[in-house]
């Protein structure tokens, strides 16, 4: 369960990074990913609602690492979180809607965060050693 409490703690450090970013700084956020200018006005609105669910898988995160097998709901809840995120990402790419210096470790973090989930998941371990 090592790998997996260690996958999960850096994927909360992630999400509370973003997450207190786009709620405490959203112009600065909008800044740093080169979104600039953070028009309209309400897209620090719309930062800060991100932000908090943001927040909130990364404290989801943090007790699923304290007991995985017990917190599955909160792992595969992130796969799908992930899998989300990463499909908007590349579309978006590919729509020429961001660029890669914007998107930065969003097109390729989701799918080695996904990856680790499911090879590490309490009940793939589980399997294999039953």
């Amino acid at each position: 369960m090592r790998p997996l409490r260690i996958t999960l703690v850096t994927i909360a450090v992630f999400q509370l990074a973003l997450g207190a970013l786009f709620v405490i700084a959203p112009t600065h956020a909008h800044q740093l990913f080169g979104l600039a200018p953070a028009e309209p006005g309400w897209s620090d609105w719309l930062f800060a609602m991100m932000g908090a669910r943001f927040l909130g898988f990364g404290y989801g995160m943090l007790v699923a690492a304290r007991d995985p097998a017990r917190h599955v709901t909160w792992i595969n809840a992130m796969i799908v979180i992930q899998l989300i995120d990463w499909i908007a990402t590349i579309s978006h790419l590919i729509g020429g809607t961001v660029r890669l210096s914007q998107v930065s470790t969003a097109s390729f973090m989701p799918v080695l965060f996904i990856a680790a989930l499911l090879w590490f998941h309490p009940r793939r371990v589980a399997a294999h050693r039953g």
